[in-house]
């Protein structure tokens, strides 16, 4: 990746960081399904002035059904049973090494040794993090992000198919699929009129600012400026270049959690965290093969300064 495109990466990583508080901002407010909807149905109007990518619609369909729909849904529903904030930025993250592996089943990307072991190396703090919250019996919540980030992986692979012209314009369209299904869901789950309740009273109270705050920065910011980003990249590189970037958000979330809600996360989790950003940057590096120096009787070329 060159430069600009690496400062592209990170800077998705800093909006989608703090995009955790945006959404525990709307949580406080909104139930989860309706706000997964929600967060998508407000971009629907930008649509008429938007012309529909020229994709297969299986792979639009696809990725707005993983990367729109399940992802949010199931990290709605975590958070709002008791995920913390700050440790549903870094448990997202499990998406680098889904995609890789993904990547390289489905799609025959090659996976060289090294991102092997960053993949078991990033599953293996995963599943000390585990292994913590269950003692304190919270573990469903940790399981449920874990399906959010295997969703978000799918979506990857969904987008690099359909490797847009542009990615914007993706980014946009998938908002025909999660409104319907998750309102639907809401209407199931949480009662018929639960979410538009909470919408009518949107402006009666601190929550409901706060809600809407969150609103505008996970549907501009984090989607159609983050994703519309994270999807030029995905449709410019493999998935296991990019893909690793992500480690980063779990900083920004930790970072932001702990200066805006004073979440202190466990020790112990943040030593498994520290080793699953380690296993997923392992995971991003592809190694070349070292030229060979040149032999003792062979010149060695001098440049021009």
């Amino acid at each position: 990746m060159n430069p600009r495109d690496r400062s592209l990466a990170v800077l998705v990583a800093v909006l989608w960081g703090a995009n955790f508080i945006a959404l525990d901002f709307g949580l406080g407010h909104f139930p989860p399904f309706f706000f997964a909807g929600l967060r998508f149905a407000v971009l629907l109007p930008l649509l008429f002035f938007v012309p529909r990518p020229d994709v297969p619609w299986k792979w639009l369909l696809g990725y707005g059904l993983c990367f729109g729909a399940l992802q949010f849904a199931f990290l709605f529903v975590a958070m709002n049973i008791g995920m913390p904030t700050g440790l549903a930025s870094l448990v997202q993250q499990a998406s680098a090494p889904f995609t890789v592996a993904l990547g390289a089943l489905l799609l025959r990307e090659r996976i060289t040794p090294v991102q092997i072991v960053g993949i078991l190396t990033a599953v293996l703090g995963m599943v000390v993090i585990g292994w913590h919250r269950a003692q304190t019996a919270a573990l469903l919540p940790m399981l449920i992000t874990v399906c959010g980030a295997f969703s978000w992986a799918l979506g990857n692979l969904c987008a690099r198919k359909a490797n847009p012209q542009n990615p914007l314009h993706l980014t946009l369209w998938i908002s025909i699929v999660p409104p319907l299904p998750m309102f639907a869901l809401s209407a199931a789950v949480e009662g018929p009129g639960a979410g538009w309740d909470a919408l009518a009273t949107v402006f009666d109270s601190p929550t409901g600012w706060y809600a809407l705050g969150g609103l505008a920065y996970t549907s501009l910011l984090a989607t159609i400026i983050g994703s519309g980003l994270w999807t030029t990249l995905m449709g410019r590189y493999p998935a296991s270049r990019v893909a690793p970037f992500s480690l980063l958000v779990p900083i920004v979330g930790f970072t932001t959690a702990w200066l805006v809600l004073d979440e202190r996360p466990h020790p112990v989790e943040l030593a498994a965290g520290a080793v699953v950003v380690a296993g997923v940057l392992l995971g991003s590096l592809k190694l070349t093969r070292r030229a060979t120096p040149p032999g003792p009787l062979e010149p060695v070329p001098i440049r021009a300064t």
